[in-house]
């Protein structure tokens, strides 16, 4: 029982830590409801007034959130700062409330400081923040000089709160959190593999389904590694350590990605292609039969099954016999006489089981260190010597290339700036015409649509977001206010669970955070006994207002379009494209060494923001849905280019410690149209009027030689593959992105 127990809270931990890699959400929660229940508690103590109770519990919420760095110091540094900039902004708000003109320019003059500060990165932005939402505070509780002293004792004893919850009670260090990730990273792995055992069972009509699980599977590992990649300096001892753990987070990632697609083609009836993997809605390849052959579908639902073990117990610190023999046999995979008698492509997915095992291995070896070799078998023990091989020649360097900073309006914080301040302007006037008493909820949502925004089209959304969210959680306010009703300390509890709940949803969905926000706001008005069902429809008509200004400043001062900003992170995809591929290519053909990983992190960094940018484009309510296609398609094509260049470099990194890996100096001639072909398509994609073409030609393969030299003698099958699949998905982006593609020579 106690066996099973353990089993038991060990699935779920894992569980838990996959949904929520590294317990971010978790802990933001956890410590902004500790922040504000405390606050409550001694205030209770005290016996304040209800207003001040709402004002301590906001105060805790804007100092726990607004703080945003990775190292505790720096932490601890901001929020000291941020208590005087909160108790000049009450102040401020208290003075200035009753003075129409005066108070609402010092706001409009606040919001523009607040946003431009975020160019001084983490500090500003959440002093800024601090600054903007203790002004609003004092507006929304009715802020007077002659509250201001004990609002300001409100105030220092949320921000000492939340030190406390912060530094004391809900730590969150940089080591910690790295730690979490990697079992984040652990757990989400073991899930992919779950996703692939699904596949090779899933019968043909249900293969979109099974298909659609392995993409989203690989995905949340992708996501989880690039999670991992920005901690991996303030949460390692040393660049070395920092430089181990990425390389083996990215051998993984690699490794299941390419088993997937490895037994997507041994269950179909042609070669399963990248783009399967990473375009949303796309069908499954036709089956090649209702299921794998007896005796070899069942040797791989049992390996399969061990990968899947030896995953889950990887970095967990467990050892033993059991663990020792399924490795073992599972990197035997790896040598050719070990594989069992089946099709070339069940063949195929042996060896990927072999090389997910190595990387689950190298995983482990760093995660727990040096582990007892008296079981290894020679195939792990060769696995052990080539893992130590390039551990050694792991080490530090490489300077990050200083870039180009745009000055004056040009700088996205000084634009951002002039827009905020301009549409909430607007907000203030319109929302002064709907309420004189409430106006300032139309400035908050202007203010909000534009955070973490650089587009018209992602303010739009945003904004279409925030409103659909406010909808629904105005009627749960009703709902909730009704069943409260005076209920002081009920209505308080049910406010700390929908701030629990906000924080917990605000990186999953932005609708569902608005709707708990409101929900939230609905029980502060009771408690405030201001509450009515007319201040709840005036919320919605100030949000409707403040997002409306928000997109009309966006559109008309100094305007980003959206196909411009997603043309310029497209234009530096292909640039960070053609660096991997063309620094890959030149170690692999003899070159100097290179930092490819990190090349490879800026080109997923690239491709990330990217992604995030074509959200205007790819949403449901956009009309257009040609374009929408075509983003989604292109996107895709990009996600299956960066895939092979990882996979380039993290094997061009092997050079100098893997046996079976030579450079082939044939391959820098081979590669050149590739590279070639991405410039083309960044010069088109930045002017129109670029009159090069794409070239098109013989396959990889064949570039390499027909003067009787062994056309893989040098160079693994793997590589030659991964350079003809980049090729091919590189020509593919022609079409979509209009580019001419010249005809083949004859």
């Amino acid at each position: 029982m106690r066996g099973a127990g353990r089993a038991v809270r060990a699935r779920l931990r894992d569980r838990i830590a996959a949904s929520d890699p590294g317990l971010l959400r978790l802990t933001a929660g956890l410590r902004t409801v500790g922040a504000i229940a405390l606050t409550l508690a001694v205030l209770s103590l005290l016996q304040t007034d209800v207003h001040l109770l709402v004002a301590g519990a906001m105060a805790a919420m804007v100092a726990t959130f607004a703080i945003r760095e990775k190292q505790l110091g720096a932490q601890a540094v901001t929020l000291a700062l941020g208590l005087p900039v909160a108790l000049a902004s009450v102040s401020l708000g208290a003075v200035l409330n009753t003075r129409l003109v005066v108070g609402d320019a010092f706001f409009v003059v606040l919001i523009f400081c607040a946003v431009y500060g975020r160019r001084f990165g983490d500090r500003g932005t959440a002093l800024g923040l601090i600054g903007f939402q203790v002004y609003f505070l004092s507006l929304f509780v009715g802020a007077t000089v002659g509250t201001l002293p004990e609002l300001c004792g409100a105030m220092t004893l949320a921000f000492c709160s939340s030190a406390l919850m912060r530094f004391a009670v809900v730590p969150a260090t940089p080591t910690g959190v790295l730690l979490r990730l990697r079992l984040a990273f652990r757990a989400r792995l073991a899930q992919l593999v779950a996703a692939q055992l699904e596949l090779l069972d899933a019968p043909a009509a249900e293969m979109d389904k099974a298909l659609e699980a392995l993409r989203d599977g690989t995905a949340r590992l992708h996501e989880t590694a690039m999670m991992i990649q920005g901690r991996l300096e303030e949460g390692t001892p040393d660049e070395s350590a920092a430089r181990l753990v990425q390389r083996r987070i990215a051998d993984a990632e690699i490794a299941a990605e390419r088993l997937g697609l490895l037994l997507l083609t041994a269950r179909t009836a042609e070669r399963a292609d990248t783009l399967t993997l990473h375009l949303p809605g796309a069908p499954a390849p036709s089956v090649a039969g209702p299921e794998m052959p007896d005796e070899a579908g069942a040797t791989l639902r049992r390996d399969l099954r061990a990968l899947h073990a030896l995953v889950l117990r990887a970095g967990s610190g467990d050892t033993g016999t059991g663990l020792a023999h399924v490795r073992n046999r599972l990197l035997g995979y790896r040598d050719e006489e070990n594989l069992p008698p089946a099709s070339a492509a069940v063949q195929d997915v042996f060896r990927g089981i072999g090389e997910s095992a190595r990387a689950v291995l190298g995983l482990r070896i760093a995660l727990d260190g040096p582990q007892d070799e008296s079981d290894d078998t020679p195939a792990t023990a060769r696995s052990r010597e080539e893992l130590d091989a390039e551990d050694a020649a792991i080490d530090g360097g490489g300077e990050e290339a200083a870039q180009e900073e745009q000055t004056g309006l040009r700088r996205p914080t000084t634009r951002a700036a002039v827009q905020v301040a301009v549409g909430s302007a607007l907000a203030i006037v319109g929302g002064e015409l709907l309420s004189t008493q409430r106006w300032y909820w139309a400035v908050l949502t202007c203010w909000i649509v534009f955070l973490n925004t650089a587009s018209t089209g992602e303010i739009l959304v945003k904004g279409y977001r925030r409103l659909l969210g406010t909808v629904f959680g105005v009627v749960a306010g009703i709902v909730l206010a009704g069943l409260v009703g005076k209920h002081t300390w009920t209505a308080f509890a049910l406010v700390l669970v929908l701030i629990f709940a906000m924080f917990y949803s605000a990186p999953l969905s932005y609708t569902l955070m608005s709707f708990f926000v409101t929900a939230m706001l609905g029980l502060l008005y009771t408690l405030l006994h201001t509450y009515s069902l007319d201040v709840l429809v005036l919320r919605i008509e100030e949000t409707a207002l403040g997002a409306a200004c928000g997109v009309v400043a966006a559109a008309l001062v100094l305007p980003v379009q959206t196909d411009r900003r997603t043309n310029e992170l497209l234009g530096t995809v292909l640039e960070r494209l053609a660096e991997v591929t063309e620094a890959a290519v030149g170690q692999l053909s003899g070159g100097p060494a290179d930092e490819l990983l990190d090349k490879a992190r800026d080109l997923d960094q690239s491709l990330a923001d990217l992604r995030a940018a074509t959200q205007p484009l790819i949403h449901p309510v956009t009309p257009l849905r040609t374009r929408r296609n075509t983003a989604r398609y292109v996107v895709a094509l990009l996600e299956t280019c960066a895939y092979h260049a990882r996979t380039l470099a993290a094997t061009a990194e092997l050079l100098p410690t893997h046996p079976s890996i030579a450079a082939d100096p044939r391959l820098r001639g081979a590669a050149g149209r590739t590279v070639r072909n991405i410039e083309t398509i960044a010069a088109r994609v930045a002017d129109e009027q670029a009159g090069a073409q794409v070239e098109t030609g013989p396959s990889i393969a064949s570039l390499l030689g027909s003067d009787g030299t062994p056309r893989y003698g040098r160079i693994t099958d793997r590589v030659l593959r991964h350079l003809e699949r980049l090729d091919e998905a590189v020509v593919g982006l022609a079409r979509p992105l209009d580019v001419p593609v010249a005809a083949p020579k004859g």
